[in-house]
């Protein structure tokens, strides 16, 4: 498997939106989204303004898949995967590289919202790359998990 990781571009977005309709679970239509006021236009400024940093990995010219995080806040908005990427490490070297981008912009704590169902797959996913339940509900009703880097 040759998988190329890069910085997402605004030109991305368009691409992000329909695959985050394809992934298996927690998929989210495009016009779901824009009910959550997250358009091809707002992605792609908050990209453009470096409010959000993200990064792609493509499978022979293919998007297959994508993690985004707010460098103002420190969290991970969003990791997206089509599903015959699953299980292959594409996540994890998403995530550790979305992650590492939100540490040198400042951050030492991150938070994602995440289900609390634990039959879902990024319930443990998350769980296993070291993040903690916060106590906290976001806005969505999801569980929010934090993490933590170690102190240099």
């Amino acid at each position: 498997m040759n998988y190329q990781f890069r910085a997402a571009t605004p030109e991305d977005i368009p691409a992000c939106i329909t695959l985050r309709g394809l992934t298996r679970e927690n998929p989210a239509s495009a016009e779901r989204l824009a009910e959550l006021g997250v358009t091809v236009e707002s992605w792609s400024a908050q990209v453009r303004n470096q409010e959000l940093t993200g990064i792609l990995c493509e499978d022979k010219g293919q998007m297959a898949g994508y993690c985004f995080g707010d460098l103002h806040s420190g969290e991970i908005v969003v990791l997206a995967l089509l599903p015959a990427y699953e299980g292959q490490g594409v996540g994890r070297q998403l995530m550790h590289a979305v992650m590492l981008q939100l540490r040198h912009a400042g951050h030492q704590r991150l938070f994602l919202g995440c289900s609390s169902d634990p039959a879902v797959r990024s319930h443990g996913f998350y769980r296993r790359l070291g993040w903690k339940p916060s106590g906290k509900t976001d806005r969505l009703g999801d569980e929010e998990l934090e993490y933590f880097f170690a102190q240099q």
